[in-house]
């Protein structure tokens, strides 16, 4: 077996789909070691385990909305895409979407995934309890209020590290609508001067680039429709010229693949991810890279990758930038500071992008760039250990809730090594 991108093989001994709870709780008792895998869109090795490896696809399909507590109760396994036209045939939405509705629920949270916007914190920040196996096979549950809120912080965002999470129950809101444009030929000099006028300028934006020949900029921008909402797009933003047919981040690619743009109104789902669930974004041929630097280093970051850029470019598809809140999550990038998201998205050949990689992660260093942790980075352990406040507390608490590593792998012996 292999994850979406090819660049992994799993070494699982054994593929397990428990088709139901208590299956997998049997499983999960009798494992020396188990790993759950999502939807397979992790461009290192985090999901991957010399035991087993369970797929939660063959759990029964839970989406149970409470419309006077406006929360919905969901199995793991389920993708957001699916989600989202469940919510909307009842009149309710999540608070964001990520770029791909095609991804799971839980391998999101768990990885710390987002979508964009200056008040949007990621995915994970929608959660408000969970239900997972432990790793003697029982059930828990832990909620953000109440004796288990700690925990609760620590869990959400957990790597898969402290169990495997079979259902979640998820704020929501009233459904909205969303309108999209994209604007060609940003320049590099109005980003830095305009930075957060720009991405403050939408619900949800995006800003596109390849960083050479010279650093130009493609936006994308989704707006909330309500109150005041003119609907046009001003001809030029910034010095950008509003689009006059639909775009794809990848000019070589076509554009039928991602959300209806040139302001058109749509559903909250079908605006919000840049992908469209009923079409395959693309065939996985790439590698991906993101780091979250502090909002308020955002320019020194774009000037430092853009002082790479000739080195970038030539393994370069696309790079995106995104503007992502803080949250209350311990192992979240995004934990207690507002954020800028770097995002590569690479050629698949990592001998000639891994170099490039290194590099590119010298440069943002200094900036406390905190990697996105289903992706590709190459920090050492000690370095990432300096990033986040509530390291050693992640790691005594998995030390008390799988003293024997159970859902440890490769990965996590070296990023949370024992005491």
């Amino acid at each position: 077996m292999r994850n979406w991108a090819g660049n992994v093989d799993f070494g699982a001994a054994r593929f397990c789909r428990p088709d139901s709870v208590d299956e997998l709780r049997g499983l999960v008792a009798g494992s020396r070691r188990v790993r759950a895998l999502g939807t397979g869109h992790s461009f290192n090795r985090i999901a991957d385990t010399t035991g087993d490896l369970v797929s939660l696809a063959g759990l029964p399909a839970v989406v149970e909305l409470d419309s006077a507590a406006r929360l919905v109760e969901v199995s793991a396994g389920l993708r957001y895409g699916e989600l989202a036209g469940h919510l909307h045939r009842h009149g309710f939405a999540l608070h964001n979407l990520g770029s791909l509705p095609h991804i799971s629920v839980a391998g999101a949270c768990a990885t710390g995934t987002h979508g964009s916007g200056d008040g949007n914190p990621g995915l994970a920040a929608a959660v408000a309890a969970l239900e997972l196996v432990t790793a003697d096979g029982e059930l828990r549950v832990l909620s953000r209020a109440g004796e288990s809120a700690a925990e609760f912080c620590a869990t959400v965002v957990g790597l898969g590290a402290l169990g495997i999470v079979t259902r979640l129950w998820l704020d929501v809101e009233p459904a909205y609508s969303v309108r999209q444009h994209v604007y060609d030929d940003l320049e590099h000099e109005m980003v830095l001067a305009h930075l957060d006028e720009i991405l403050a300028s939408g619900y949800s934006v995006s800003l596109f680039t390849r960083w050479q020949p010279e650093p130009t900029y493609q936006l994308w921008r989704k707006r909330r429709v309500g109150a005041g909402d003119e609907g046009g797009a001003e001809p030029v933003f910034f010095g950008a010229t509003a689009a006059a047919d639909p775009r794809h981040p990848l000019p070589a690619m076509d554009a039928a693949n991602c959300t209806e743009q040139l302001g058109r109104i749509g559903l909250w789902h079908e605006r919000l991810p840049h992908f469209r669930l009923e079409f395959v974004p693309s065939r996985g041929e790439e590698l991906q890279s993101e780091y979250l630097v502090p909002r308020a280093l955002a320019r020194q970051a774009i000037e430092a990758v853009a002082g790479i850029g000739h080195r970038v470019a030539p393994v370069l598809q696309v790079c995106e930038l995104r503007s992502i809140a803080a949250d209350e999550f311990w192992l979240s990038p995004g934990y207690r500071r507002d954020s800028l998201g770097v995002h590569f998205t690479w050629i698949p050949d990592p001998a000639a992008v891994l170099p490039v990689l290194a590099e590119v992660e010298r440069r943002l260093a200094p900036l406390r760039a905190r990697p996105h942790w289903a992706k590709l980075f190459g920090m050492e352990p000690a370095a990432v250990r300096e990033l986040y406040d509530r390291y050693d507390d992640f790691r005594r608490l998995c030390a008390m809730r799988d003293p024997g590593r159970k859902f440890g792998n490769d990965f996590m012996d070296r990023y949370f090594p024992r005491f």
